[in-house]
């Protein structure tokens, strides 16, 4: 069992996958990450100052997923991942024939570099070095929900401000 997180503005303790948008880095799909730190910059963006912020908690069931699920896991920004990412953006859905995707996120740091690469002022080499010197972080989409039921477990919910725990007192 591994320890995941997911990041919101509520308690998500039955997730779903098919909520949210097509064209994320791997998909529409229920994102859940292997670092603390990750999920809780999740719950507090900008967009949710004066909204509950929560820390879902989660154990992912890695055999379940390893026996059962089509699997796809990038373990570096490399130009297999950089494809990954922009189809999927530009709305090709490669993650369709996947029930699991795992791997770097193209955040706003991340982003730029895409960008450039796209609009031709680096090239792919450059593109893939730059980005190699970002600090790691990781994100796991889940698309199946099948999957999703199966090896997903809710553990708790952290509340990250005092909405959150105003509203944990009043339940």
């Amino acid at each position: 069992m591994r320890k995941v997180f997911h990041g919101a503005t509520r308690i998500v303790d039955s997730p779903l996958c098919h909520i949210g948008r097509d064209n994320l880095d791997f998909g529409k799909g229920f994102y859940i990450t292997d670092i603390r730190k990750q999920a809780i910059s999740w719950a507090t963006r900008v967009v949710n100052i004066g909204l509950p912020q929560w820390l879902n908690v989660y154990e992912l069931d890695e055999n379940y997923i390893k026996q059962n699920a089509r699997c796809k896991v990038f373990t570096a920004y490399d130009e297999e991942w950089l494809d990954f990412i922009i189809k999927s953006r530009d709305g090709k859905k490669p993650w369709r024939k996947y029930d699991y995707v795992e791997g770097g996120i193209a955040d706003d740091r991340v982003i730029t570099t895409i960008e450039d690469y796209l609009n031709g002022d680096i090239s792919m080499e450059f593109a893939l070095k730059r980005l190699s010197e970002h600090q790691p972080n990781n994100q796991i989409c889940i698309i199946s929900q099948e999957i999703l039921d199966n090896s997903l477990r809710f553990l708790k919910a952290e509340p990250l401000n005092d909405l959150a725990r105003k509203e944990e007192l009043s339940c």
